[in-house]
């Protein structure tokens, strides 16, 4: 077993999924304070861990099956590189190491929350993933779990705008990953049963509801928030166009590269990037100076 086919079990790549948790703490202008953003760190390396551990199991159990798919035939114990007894005990120690990491935090309310993640990732892994529409909302739920973690880790009011974008931003990238690995062919059902379900136009209905969905939210909340604030320049107003910008871009690009995951278009697409930084230092400037009370989106 060498090192390297252990690291790429992990799956580092997808940490940056993991930054989800800084979002709230950063929308309530909270990041600046040593505390917050301590404990918001511990919970960004807890949801790293189990992670990692879920993505163990999960290559564990479906070893046979990723041997009959294009590309997770290279995977580490697809390829026999790691054993699959010891994937599963390193995806067990993993998650059980999360779980400890995020109680550090301050004890149970986050340590229930990535226990809640690691609950919900082990039955998608085991029964729910074969259940069509039932496991892109269960995906989706995962990266709301981790938007909301950095709520619970900083004791922050939550915004109902904040979850609606959150739920319907996750839904709209999880849509869009289904619709890639429908695309493989006749035989993707091979590897994935709910696919068998599914068509283009209905994984295309679900990504455009949930984009207008997530994009009226996000205008709301843009409002909502400006109101909140002291006057002067429309920062937050402002921050709708590169989001919007960004959804618009995300899409296109999905669309031109079929086998593109969300990280690989949100890391490797330059356009998406410079756009998303845009909105960044837009919202950046309307927490910060703006000034609006500490509240979670």
């Amino acid at each position: 077993m060498r090192v390297p086919a252990v690291v790429r079990l992990l799956r580092p790549r997808q940490w940056v999924k993991n930054l989800l948790v800084f979002a709230a703490p950063a929308a309530a202008g909270v990041l600046d304070q040593a505390e917050h953003l301590g404990r918001t760190t511990l919970l960004f390396v807890a949801f790293c861990l189990a992670a990692s551990g879920t993505y163990c199991i999960n290559d564990a159990a479906d070893a046979e099956a990723d041997r009959n798919h294009p590309r997770k035939k290279l995977r580490p114990v697809a390829t026999g590189e790691v054993a699959v007894p010891t994937a599963r005990f390193l995806g067990v120690a993993l998650l059980g190491a999360g779980v400890g990491v995020a109680a550090l935090t301050g004890g149970w309310p986050t340590a229930g929350i990535v226990a809640l993640y690691v609950t919900i990732t082990t039955l998608y892994t085991l029964w729910l993933k074969h259940q069509a529409v039932v496991d892109i909302v269960v995906v989706a739920s995962g990266f709301v779990v981790r938007a909301v973690a950095g709520v619970v880790g900083t004791d922050l009011p939550l915004s109902d705008w904040y979850l609606i974008v959150a739920s319907f931003g996750s839904l709209f990238l999880v849509a869009g990953k289904r619709s890639t690995e429908l695309n493989l062919g006749d035989g993707a059902g091979e590897h994935r049963k709910a696919l068998v379900s599914y068509s283009p136009p209905f994984l295309l209905f679900v990504r455009a509801v949930s984009a207008g969905i997530a994009l009226l939210a996000y205008c709301l909340w843009a409002f909502e928030r400006a109101e909140l604030a002291d006057g002067g320049f429309p920062w937050f107003q402002l921050s709708i166009v590169p989001f919007t910008t960004a959804m618009l871009r995300y899409a296109l690009v999905h669309s031109m590269e079929e086998h593109a995951g969300p990280e690989d278009i949100v890391l490797g697409d330059r356009t998406l990037l410079v756009i998303g930084t845009v909105w960044a230092i837009t919202m950046g400037f309307g927490v910060y100076v703006a000034g609006t009370p500490p509240v979670a989106g």
